[in-house]
């Protein structure tokens, strides 16, 4: 699961590497919001900072910089300090932000070994989601109550239906229900590829499932050009090919594709104003 800390330092290095540096001497600014990941921002950044500084040097940027964050209140903070071009952010991350923002889809990525795409009720005793309700409900992804019912259970559930047992880490959530503590949790694609792996894990089951999720988003912010932001949408399905290739499969990344607001209509429908 060490891998969730570099996937995204290390994609957005190989994003930058088809972009291009901002006319002024202000640095082109590039902000990575994943939530719910495993591993820290101190650990992830120095990644993100050597990628972004040798593509720099490669396309003769005057400056570049990308940071990486793991929390919304402390994105917002770069935000507004930093009027960053680009960001590659969570989906829910997005939904909130994006009218907030004035945010423009330009692109997605679909990684493995990130999760946030599927989402799942599990259980060593239930059978069902109703077996569920009333019960304890471990999670780490409940603290957004506006995307996990409208998004990810699409009425199906209220988190009020549940005895909510907040975690704070991916791990956690799974040992609750493997220890007993808790008799079900919710949890993501790639906390429910981690399941089989924990001891005791094989007897906790999936009991329930969402729909899959559209994958993360790339998004261009108000101050980005125009001419800026085009280019870089038509270079943007270029950056795992040739060079870049072994790059992209060494931390699990599938695609990186342009995309638009149709793309994610359904989910920005579901979330609401």
């Amino acid at each position: 699961m060490r891998l969730f800390t570099f996937v995204f330092p290390l994609l957005f290095a190989v994003l930058a590497a088809v972009s291009t540096a901002s006319a002024d001497d202000v640095p082109l600014r590039i902000l990575v919001l994943k939530e719910h990941g495993v591993g820290s921002p101190t650990l992830a950044q120095p990644y993100l900072d050597r990628f972004v500084a040798n593509a720099a040097q490669q396309n003769e940027w005057k400056d570049a910089k990308g940071q990486y964050y793991v929390t919304r209140t402390a994105a917002e903070q770069f935000i507004a300090t930093h009027k960053p071009y680009y960001g590659i952010l969570s989906l829910a991350a997005f939904l909130d932000f994006r009218i907030r923002h004035n945010l423009e889809v330009i692109g997605r990525v679909a990684v493995s070994l990130i999760g946030g795409q599927q989402y799942f009720l599990i259980s060593k005793t239930a059978t069902d989601l109703a077996g569920c309700k009333g019960r304890k409900l471990a999670s780490d992804h409940t603290v957004d109550k506006r995307f996990i019912e409208k998004v990810v259970a699409g009425g199906a559930f209220q988190l009020a239906d549940f005895e909510l047992v907040p975690t704070q880490r991916p791990l956690q959530t799974l040992k609750e229900v493997i220890a007993g503590n808790s008799d079900c949790a919710l949890i993501d694609d790639a906390q429910l590829g981690e399941l089989a792996k924990i001891t005791g894990g094989a007897n906790v089951k999936s009991v329930w499932s969402s729909d899959k999720l559209p994958p993360t988003v790339v998004v261009a912010f108000p101050n980005a050009p125009t001419l800026e932001r085009q280019r870089f949408q038509r270079n943007f399905t270029k950056v795992c090919e040739l060079d870049a290739k072994p790059a992209c499969a060494e931390v699990g990344i599938l695609s990186l594709d342009m995309a638009s607001a149709a793309d994610y209509a359904a989910v920005v429908a579901a979330y609401g104003h």
